[in-house]
């Protein structure tokens, strides 16, 4: 720059390069306000030109099955048989034969009751045997020795019908004499209280020195057979109702009751069972229906009392469908849809009925018809009627390198 231009100026000369500077700092920030201002503006346009493509989806066909109607029901563990101890003869208890709590055999002795009265009854019974059995062998002999006498007309014929009454007489009390010996034997061997039933025997309600009673309402014992082990069910009418009219309209069949059991602390019962019979009655208290079921309990597991869940098929039904639980989505008020591909590959939003899972799937009852193509797979990125791009279910997919206009930085 000259003098003149110098002494016109009236800039500084380190004031004009600080403008300078200024003025470029200016111009670039304006460039770079214009270039965003161009990308937001294009940025709805990517937006909606991706929004009109086609999603990519995976799609299950589904086809009719069959699945089994699973019922959990509450249920209550019996002794498979149950008797009670109770002494058939009254006296005072000398001996108790055997431990509590352990496990007893059919005919095994378990008390034994005084026998002093009762072998004397005995006893007498022999002998009043004897002398009855001598006393017919007495009128025997002499009514055969008048039946000769008799048809001769020696003696009287009444005398003769008189001596053969008294020999009946007298066999007849023979035989009553026998009945009481063996009533007397009876009551003997009933001084030795046995084990009805073979199981594991309680605690012992008597003690030794106490009087027993042939009537008396307390029991010695009780014995409990636990294997195998009963366990009553309770289902209710209206269930019962409900499934007795699906058996009678068809498409549902009766299943094998195979039964499994949780435990009352959340475990496993290591054996399955089987109901054997329903009660056809209602109770009119809980309006429930009683089946049971039978079970093996080897290790004792099973106890009578305990309250378990019994879980088994009652049907299985015929004319279903099953779809992926990660296809179905539920609204608030808790009605199932799903997405199917429809004609034209667009989304379709469909209301089924799925009350019940099998596995990893919704039972579906009502809704699907076989060989519709159910979304699985991207459900969460479409709208109704919104085009698809549909692949099976877990097809592997290529991904290619987006277009120019959506890479970044417009």
């Amino acid at each position: 720059m000259n003098a003149a231009a110098q002494s016109n100026n009236p800039w500084p000369a380190g004031q004009l390069a600080t403008a300078s500077r200024f003025a470029r700092h200016i111009a670039i920030a304006a460039l770079a306000m214009l270039g965003v201002a161009g990308c937001a503006q294009q940025e709805p346009q990517a937006k909606r030109d991706k929004a009109s493509k086609p999603a990519n989806v995976g799609y299950v066909v589904v086809q009719q099955t069959s699945a089994p109607l699973i019922v959990e029901l509450p249920g209550r563990t019996s002794a498979f048989q149950q008797s009670e101890v109770r002494p058939q003869v009254s006296g005072v208890i000398l001996r108790r034969l055997f431990t509590e709590g352990a496990l007893v055999r059919k005919g095994q002795p378990l008390y034994e009751i005084d026998p002093a009265l009762y072998r004397a009854a005995a006893s007498e019974a022999r002998a009043n045997l004897q002398s009855a059995t001598a006393s017919a062998e007495a009128r025997t002999a002499q009514a055969e020795r008048l039946k000769p006498l008799a048809q001769i007309e020696a003696v009287a014929k009444q005398d003769y019908t008189d001596a053969l009454a008294a020999a009946r007489q007298a066999r007849a009390a023979v035989a009553q004499s026998e009945a009481q010996l063996q009533t007397a034997r009876i009551n003997l061997r009933y001084t030795t209280v046995p084990a009805p039933i073979t199981g594991r025997i309680g605690r012992s309600l008597v003690t030794v020195g106490a009087l027993v009673t042939a009537n008396q309402a307390t029991p010695l014992a009780q014995i409990s057979q636990l294997d195998p082990m009963f366990v009553d069910i309770q289902q209710s009418s209206a269930d019962l109702l409900a499934l007795r009219r699906q058996l009678a309209q068809g498409g549902v069949v009766p299943a094998h009751a195979d039964v499994r059991l949780t435990l009352e602390d959340g475990s496993a019962y290591g054996y399955g069972g089987r109901v054997e019979f329903a009660e056809a009655i209602v109770d009119p208290a809980s309006g429930t229906v009683t089946m049971r079921a039978r079970f093996p309990n080897p290790e004792g597991v099973l106890l009578p009392g305990m309250f378990v869940r019994a879980r088994f098929a009652q049907a299985i039904d015929q004319s279903v469908v099953l779809i992926p639980q990660t296809a179905v989505a539920r609204d608030p008020a808790g009605i199932a849809t799903v997405y199917v591909v429809g004609p034209g590959n667009k989304a379709q939003e469909r209301k089924i009925t799925a009350t019940r899972t099998q596995g990893t799937s919704w039972v579906v009852t009502e809704g699907i018809r076989p060989g519709e193509k159910v979304v699985v797979q991207g459900t969460a990125t479409i709208r109704p009627g919104q085009a698809l791009n549909p692949v099976p279910a877990s097809a592997p997919q290529r991904v290619a390198p987006p277009p120019p206009g959506e890479r970044k930085g417009g």
